[in-house]
């Protein structure tokens, strides 16, 4: 009997990620704990998902090493998701998603609510990617590269 693998037969990290996070739920909850969302309940209020729906979603989260469950830090019963390191790593795909949402997703004059740094005070600037020159990369100036193991 051939084991089998949970692992996409495909090769395009796009895809794996989109298996792993491409559904509503699992990105409002990756937003909400950037926030600082920690509980079940937190989560369960602020989203309005069913909990079935949070639970598979948080268990997928965390198998998937994007967040950890945690004793509460309070000493009680509960648990607790934080982000860890794969999770913070999702910080850019959140703030591109905002930022598209601000650009894409509202009528003038709607109000919003921007992401604020923390330092300055101000709303973060859009999210640009530049090459070691300091010059814009765009879509239209990259291409796919030949296939390549992993370190």
């Amino acid at each position: 009997m051939e084991a089998t693998s949970t692992k996409p037969a495909t090769g395009c990290p796009v895809a794996r990620t989109v298996d792993v996070l491409g559904d509503k739920w699992s990105l409002l909850i990756i937003r909400d704990a950037f926030d600082g969302v920690r509980r079940f309940g937190q989560f369960q209020r602020n989203l309005g998902v069913a909990k079935n729906i949070l639970s598979a979603r948080l268990r997928t989260l965390v198998g998937a090493g994007v967040l950890l469950s945690e004793p509460a830090s309070d000493g009680s019963s509960y648990r607790e998701y934080v982000l860890t390191d794969a999770g913070r790593e999702l910080f850019d795909l959140i703030v591109t998603l905002r930022q598209w949402g601000e650009a894409h997703a509202f009528e003038p004059g709607e109000e919003y609510v921007p992401l604020i740094d923390g330092v300055t005070g101000e709303p973060l600037a859009k999210l640009t990617y530049v090459r070691p020159d300091g010059s814009p990369v765009r879509a239209d100036g990259t291409h796919l590269g030949e296939p390549r193991r992993m370190p």
